[in-house]
């Protein structure tokens, strides 16, 4: 098939050329109604912002240009079917999850897994079983799940059913899971991967190897994250003799909105046939700018360029403060000067790396040169590694969704929390991974790992009362 074809946005711009009169929603009518202030920014795009035409499709039954682009990106990933999401990943991974299980149900869950693997659980009244990661004690960050300790998993709870894996994590770390998701198999448990940032994976032999093409049964990408395409858009892959698609595709027609936005998918169908002509001397060229960026950081004694060989994205760049400073705080100096970077927690910052492709620029060498500038005056300080640990601990909650309903809530201070049972989840964003669960028994080296994400300068979804000292638990 010709990657190079974008169906969903030919045939709106075919729309388009037409000047057609508008009796029909969005109220905006093409752009000709709508307020002078940003109207010049928006005055093209809303040209392409129709609804279900003739000729345009429709997303929830799609049998014309949407079901070629859908078609093209099946074939691209070469899995069975994929979807086109227009509610970001979350609805991806709510789909995921509440297609394969149901209220009591035991699923196995990587710990450091994203908010919305939670809230699927929640909405399916699961019975999840967590998993610890990884630890890596020089990055300071999760990782993957040792494979051993996930075989032991599903031989302890043989009823499991499925297994939920983030693959990579946010940091561009990509554990093996291949052997993780071949055990599964062999005991008919289905595994639904979170592959967020892990959309460019099939691009090159460089990255990754992405897994759609390790055999999960349920993949969800993040298309705005690394290819472009607008923020919200996503991907869905279903490549399972294990899960019933029937349920995958009743869930996303209750779960993504009824009035898609067709700039959206439009720009999802143009990202995948950027990705499908991505070639090998569009990587050759990219990876030799990105080893010059990263050989180019590794020269600032301020920081370190931090590396695990052979199983990171060359698309994430991570840097540690090896001078007084925090990653909250070098990132605070960047962005003054223009540099945003994706996240920063206390030690270090990430940059996402732009896809690139032969000929297009992007002012990395700019970048180094402004960052050597603004660390120069910070004497360089020699700082310990964490201990690492391969993780594997199992835990559940302490309460069902269920009884979570019928129970009263209320503050405690967080030196008073230990042992007691959170009524709310904490979520340190970015990265989205909840640090503290609704119904989940408080720890006190999770207790201490929330002061010092406090005292660095954190932000957090849920936990409202923090600023206080304190958060909600059950009674």
């Amino acid at each position: 098939m010709n990657q190079q074809n974008s169906p969903i946005y030919n045939a709106l711009m075919e729309h388009a050329k037409k000047n057609p009169v508008s009796f029909h929603v969005p109220g905006h009518k093409y752009g000709s109604v709508q307020n002078i202030i940003g109207g010049a920014f928006f005055e093209e795009i809303l040209k392409l912002d129709a609804t279900e035409l003739s000729g345009l499709d429709d997303l929830h039954s799609p049998e014309g240009v949407i079901a070629d682009g859908a078609l093209l990106l099946a074939k691209l990933y070469g899995v069975q079917e994929s979807f086109f999401l227009v509610n970001g990943s979350t609805v991806g991974n709510l789909t995921m999850i509440l297609s394969v299980c149901g209220e009591g149900d035991k699923i196995l869950v990587q710990r450091n897994c994203h908010k919305s693997i939670i809230n699927a659980l929640r909405l399916a009244k699961a019975d999840p079983v967590f998993i610890e990661p990884i630890f890596n004690g020089d990055w300071k960050v999760a990782g993957g799940l040792d494979t051993e300790a996930a075989k032991r998993a599903i031989v302890r709870f043989p009823d499991l059913k499925a297994i939920v894996l983030t693959y990579p994590n946010y940091y561009g770390i990509a554990d093996p899971i291949a052997e993780i998701i071949e055990v599964a198999h062999q005991n008919g448990i289905p595994v639904l991967v979170d592959e967020a940032h892990g959309a460019h994976f099939i691009a090159a032999e460089g990255f990754p190897v992405s897994a759609v093409a390790l055999g999960a049964d349920l993949v969800v990408h993040s298309a705005h994250k690394t290819l472009p395409a607008m923020t919200m858009g996503s991907f869905l892959h279903f490549n399972s003799g294990l899960v019933n698609l029937g349920r995958v595709k009743d869930y996303l027609q209750v779960l993504q909105s009824s009035s898609p936005s067709y700039p959206l998918l439009a720009s999802l169908d143009l990202a995948r046939a950027y990705l499908g002509t991505f070639n090998r001397r569009d990587f050759a060229i990219l990876f030799k700018k990105i080893q010059q960026f990263r050989e180019e950081l590794d020269q600032i004694p301020q920081i370190r360029v931090l590396t695990e060989e052979g199983k990171t994205d060359p698309l994430k760049v991570v840097i540690q403060s090896a001078c007084r400073l925090n990653g909250f705080e070098i990132q605070q100096l960047l962005e003054h000067e223009g540099i945003f970077t994706e996240l920063a927690d206390p030690s270090n910052v990430l940059f996402v790396l732009p896809l690139l492709k032969e000929g297009m620029p992007y002012p990395f060498l700019n970048t180094v040169k402004k960052i050597k500038e603004l660390l120069y005056d910070y004497a360089p300080v020699q700082k310990e590694t964490d201990e690492s640990s391969r993780g594997g601990d199992l835990s559940q909650l302490a309460l069902s969704y269920r009884m979570m309903d019928s129970l009263q809530i209320q503050p405690v201070k967080l030196e008073n929390a230990k042992g007691m049972i959170m009524a709310e989840t904490i979520v340190p964003y970015p990265p989205g991974i909840p640090l503290l669960l609704k119904g989940e028994r408080i720890s006190e080296p999770v207790l201490r790992r929330l002061t010092q994400l406090i005292q660095s300068g954190s932000r957090f979804q849920g936990g409202e009362r923090l600023k206080d000292g304190e958060i909600l638990i059950y009674r």
